[in-house]
């Protein structure tokens, strides 16, 4: 199988694999584990921030951070197609009781001035607004990176009126690959960010939440009510410590077989490629070839392609490590048979 549908599927290189075998590790809950604690070391220094919680996925860092930010009745803001809104099961209600208020943004960039016009205002009916979270890379707008002067915008806005910024960065490294800026250029307009070492990074599991000294206290206590307190949990975060130090700028060499496949595609009749490719996430509009979105990612899969439904007519591709240039020309050719 050509497994196209996500960079979540890599598997870890033998490298980690080593580093995990051989992590040096201890009691987590007690901050004792010494891997973790370079991992997150290593990971705030990267970000520019103050310190850094290891956490197991990127859909509980993000729900750390805003159950840290914000209180029960808050109101946040999120782009409309936002991970935080779409994805993660209400968890932003059900566990922290915020409500989002949504903007449609362009390719995932939210317009700084409606960013500010939807903060409430103090009234005894309004909802106080509690954070703003931005997605970086946006994976509904087909990994599109953020321009750095929209976030920078947006957290001037969320300055002036003492609201932090929370960055969904689960593809943060790609956005800052294909950018050509150090991460921390990219976080310095955030106040926590999250980003994860699961995904284009190849690490097995994991992700890092990160910003001040005092945020962090809180959050670690957060990560223990929602059962994520681990114990030598080394053995997990030394295949990070790799994904940061050995996997960030082949990022590009993904980006580079993106627009490749996108190329190819948007070649074949009957499919029409329907975002600007910025970094590994390619999304087709399949209806001309008159099948469901659905129905395409089953013919895929019976000739060995698997790709993924991104609405009742899209197709998500996705790039990755485990899939080299020469795997995604056999699937060019595989879509351009059926």
């Amino acid at each position: 199988m050509i497994d196209l549908r996500s960079d979540t599927v890599t598997k870890p290189t033998a490298e980690m694999r080593k580093a995990a075998y051989e992590a040096e590790v201890g009691d987590d809950v007690y901050q004792e584990d010494p891997t973790v604690r370079e991992l997150e070391q290593t990971a705030a220094d990267m970000l520019g921030k103050e310190a850094a919680l290891f956490v197991t996925s990127g859909t509980q860092g993000n729900q750390i951070a805003v159950l840290t930010h914000t209180r029960k009745g808050n109101e946040i803001i999120v782009e409309q197609d936002s991970h935080i809104f779409n994805y993660e099961g209400a968890a932003i209600s059900a566990f922290a009781g915020v409500q989002p208020r949504t903007i449609k943004g362009d390719r995932g960039a939210m317009d700084p001035r409606e960013v500010e016009s939807a903060i409430q205002e103090d009234d005894v009916h309004n909802p106080e607004t509690g954070l703003i979270c931005i997605e970086n890379t946006h994976n509904r707008a087909g990994g599109a990176v953020i321009p750095l002067d929209n976030m920078a915008a947006i957290h001037h806005v969320a300055s002036a009126n003492h609201i932090p910024v929370h960055l969904d960065g689960a593809r943060l490294f790609n956005a800052a690959v294909a950018l050509g800026r150090p991460v921390k250029d990219i976080a310095q307009y955030t106040d926590t960010v999250q980003f994860c070492l699961s995904k284009g990074l190849g690490a097995p599991v994991g992700s890092i939440i990160a910003g001040s000294e005092e945020f962090i206290k809180q959050a670690r206590k957060w990560r223990k009510r929602l059962g994520g307190g681990l114990r030598q949990v080394g053995i997990i975060a030394a295949p990070g410590l790799v994904a940061l130090r050995t996997m960030v700028d082949r990022l590009a060499i993904d980006h580079e077989h993106a627009k490749f496949l996108a190329e190819g595609l948007g070649n074949t009749k009957g499919i029409e490629v329907v975002n600007q490719i910025d970094t590994n996430i390619i999304l087709v509009d399949v209806s001309e070839r008159g099948l469901t979105s659905s129905q395409f990612v089953a013919l895929l899969k019976e000739h060995g392609v698997l790709v993924s439904t991104f609405g009742p007519k899209l197709v998500r591709f996705v790039t990755h490590y485990d899939v080299n240039k020469e795997s995604i020309g056999d699937a060019l050719r595989i879509v351009s048979k059926l």
